[in-house]
């Protein structure tokens, strides 16, 4: 893969666009890689799952190379490319062990009883790409920290209300169980495709929890200057777009999953840039 490479399959990543500063993209490629590739270990192709988690078992022991300052494996280079990244940015291996805890977890578990649950889940498989991102430009601050862990894991979460029918053809439900135990909704519901009034009041609960998230974490977007700080503003207006979408439909993602096109895209980065001129977070 190259520095370039369009941002298409893992979609956790939240930037890695030509927006971002020349620089920085090689070693953003480098980062992507690492996390595209070990996420195909854990989700494609027809491997049993002792050999997922065998195959994540050597991604780890080579990040434990790097924080223990010994050579990677040769047969591996982008560990190598990987370990280059990390000692020239002086980066933390943890958030990279992190995802691969929860790419290690997704293979076995398909159900969360709580938000909580879910919420440590997005801990690791979605705030240690804005973490790497922070760091890689010394802008990793607990406050700063703080709002990012929120931009990302609402990013996770919408892509998994946007995703409902997608994840249930994969034996996947994110929805929290005691949410649907709330609303009424249960997995027989999901497997039906029931699209009702309790499925509507559950998506529209999980919905604006989420919107409330990535507004709490917005204000970091201002904060950053130059042309991160604009990607990140398109980063929040994306996610926010896909909750319009979804409202759009009557939170009917069985039949309408919102996908941003080319209009969107538009529309996407005039907001974000409307943000980043006026030094405003999105309006609630």
């Amino acid at each position: 893969m190259t520095s370039d490479a369009k941002i298409e399959h893992y979609e956790n990543f939240p930037v890695a666009s030509v927006l971002l500063p020349r620089e920085m993209r090689a070693p953003v490629g480098v980062i992507y890689n690492f996390a595209r590739t070990a996420d195909d270990i854990a989700d494609e192709g027809d491997a049993t799952n002792a050999e997922r988690h065998a195959g994540l078992a050597a991604y780890q022991a080579e990040l434990n190379k790097i924080a223990a300052g010994q050579p990677t494996s040769p047969d591996m280079p982008l560990f190598a490319a990987l370990a280059r990244v990390i000692t020239e940015h002086q980066l933390s291996v943890q958030p990279f062990s992190d995802l691969l805890s929860a790419f290690d977890q997704d293979i076995e578990t398909k159900r969360y009883a709580t938000f909580a649950d879910l919420r440590d889940y997005t801990r690791r498989s979605a705030d240690p790409v804005g973490r790497i991102m922070l760091g890689l430009f010394k802008l990793d601050t607990p406050e700063n920290i703080a709002c990012s862990d929120d931009i990302c894991t609402a990013l996770q979460v919408i892509n998994f209300w946007q995703d409902v029918e997608v994840d249930w053809r994969k034996a996947r439900v994110y929805l929290p169980q005691d949410d649907m135990a709330r609303f009424g909704v249960t997995d027989a519901d999901i497997g039906a495709h029931k699209y009702d009034d309790k499925f509507r009041a559950l998506m529209r609960f999980e919905v604006d929890s989420a919107r409330k998230m990535m507004l709490r974490g917005a204000p970091l977007a201002n904060r950053v200057p130059g042309r991160f700080g604009l990607e990140l503003c398109c980063v929040v207006h994306g996610g926010l777009r896909i909750l319009e979408m979804i409202e759009a439909v009557d939170y009917d993602v069985f039949r309408h999953r919102p996908q941003l096109g080319k209009s969107d895209g538009i529309r996407v980065f005039l907001r974000g840039l409307g943000m980043k001129l006026s030094g405003r977070p999105p309006k609630t």
